[in-house]
């Protein structure tokens, strides 16, 4: 829901989350590609995903491509080279239609938009090559370039160098609780993604939509 602190300023910048914002995603899709391709169960390599800390390492830049793809066929058994593992890896997303719509409605008013997201290297490549939306932003902070996560203060100081902007004058859309949290603690506007239509209707209160 919006922060209701600063609902009378109106925004000059909108800024999204990625993943489950704009792009829904499924590891489990990748873990069982991994797992034809390696020596690790399928319910292994998903528990991996989901428990080890190299994943975290590698979206916040601590360890590089090369070297997740090292890891990972040292761990999984995992057989085929880099460009197959990219595939395997990071073909798991899905536009969230709505939120891409909203997104080219607010830029075609004169809002600046920017994607702000925890992900990684050859996650952002694929979506990049993949999704055209992606190249209507007007910039991007992403947590593997910077070496911090969300909620990690330092990200969000990025984010407002980055726009030029502070406080209200940013709305900030995530479906995680504590990263609204942190952008609501710097007096940014703040939606928590429940559904499409809930941030949309979000975003209409503060005028931002008045003339669809």
């Amino acid at each position: 829901m919006l922060n209701s602190a600063n609902k009378v300023v109106t925004p000059k910048t909108v800024v999204f989350d990625l993943g489950k914002v704009l792009v829904d995603f499924d590891y489990g899709i990748a873990a069982r590609r991994i797992a034809a391709r390696g020596k690790m169960t399928l319910l292994e390599i998903a528990q991996y995903i989901n428990q080890s800390p190299l994943f975290l390492q590698y979206e916040s830049g601590a360890v590089t491509t090369p070297q997740f793809f090292t890891e990972i066929c040292r761990v999984t058994g995992f057989r085929g080279d880099l460009a197959e593992f990219s595939r395997c890896f990071a073909d798991i997303f899905v536009t969230i239609e709505p939120m891409v719509q909203l997104q080219a409605a607010l830029r075609e008013r004169g809002l600046t938009t920017y994607v702000f997201s925890n992900t990684n290297e050859l996650a952002v490549q694929h979506i990049r090559q993949n999704f055209p939306f992606y190249g209507n932003f007007d910039g991007y902070v992403l947590s593997y370039q910077h070496g911090a996560m969300k909620p990690d203060a330092r990200l969000y100081e990025v984010v407002e160098r980055e726009c030029a902007r502070q406080g209200a004058e940013i709305l900030y859309l995530d479906d995680r609780p504590e990263n609204v949290a942190a952008g609501a603690a710097r007096g940014w506007q703040v939606v928590l993604q429940e559904t499409p239509e809930k941030s949309r209707d979000a975003v209409q209160r503060l005028g931002l939509l008045n003339h669809d």
